[in-house]
């Protein structure tokens, strides 16, 4: 089967191509502009082709609430409220354009994970590459017609998704005129565990859908990534 090549930025996606690899900033950045533009450097340093970055606010992602179903019950963030964790995670939206002109400078894309329309409209004004749809929004049938809509590569990621759900989300950037589509085999655990990580479901998402697929991978080695490369990601 002949895969669509893609182009994120200025590199090739597809048939005969070296595997492209994104570094997730994330909320590594732990609150600090200056980290954040550290991390992208180390990325560009070790040989990453990207980065991406998640573009929200706590308001967009929940309320502001004390009550019992809005607070972290255990684990690191024990005691928190939702609204308490996305502000302390979430990169601001006036750091955006700094860290998209210092990625242009040092010669890596930059993307990001958009999580409502405010973001899509952010990235758009920065003239973003591509989008990544997160595995927790595969379900948001709306979120992905908009950024379909721009015409730019979306990659999505497919943790927790069934089939049907994967199906519907590669349909509706279809029906919106966007065949440039990428699917990441996905293991929504944080960290994930090598032997939980079924990395052969690569090889069955290219046979069920025909689209480049990629890794989004969540364990704490690199030994996933690279078995996932002979798979074909």
């Amino acid at each position: 089967m002949k895969l669509r090549n893609i182009t994120i930025g200025n590199t090739r996606i597809g048939n005969n191509q070296k595997p492209y690899l994104v570094a997730e900033i994330s909320a590594n950045h732990a609150g600090s502009l200056k980290r954040a533009i550290e991390t992208i450097y180390q990325a560009k340093k070790s040989g990453a082709d990207a980065v991406k970055l998640q573009t929200y606010t706590p308001d967009t992602m929940t309320i502001k609430s004390n009550k019992r179903d809005f607070k972290i019950k255990s684990g690191l963030w024990k005691g928190n409220t939702l609204y308490d964790l996305y502000k302390i995670a979430h990169t601001p939206y006036s750091w955006h354009k700094e860290l998209f002109e210092y990625s242009k400078k040092i010669g890596i894309t930059c993307f990001s994970t958009p999580f409502d329309f405010s973001a899509v409209d952010l990235l758009e004004d920065l003239k973003t590459p591509a989008y990544k749809i997160a595995s927790f929004e595969i379900t948001d049938l709306e979120l992905i017609k908009y950024v379909a809509k721009k015409n730019k590569p979306v990659i999505i990621s497919t943790g927790m998704a069934n089939l049907s759900e994967i199906n519907d989300a590669i349909n509706v950037c279809k029906k919106n005129g966007n065949k440039k589509i990428i699917i990441l085999h996905c293991v929504s655990s944080y960290p994930a565990v090598i032997n939980q990580s079924n990395v052969y479901t690569i090889v069955d998402l290219y046979k069920k859908f025909g689209l480049n697929i990629g890794l989004s991978d969540h364990t704490l080695s690199n030994s996933v990534a690279c078995t996932s490369i002979a798979f074909g990601a």
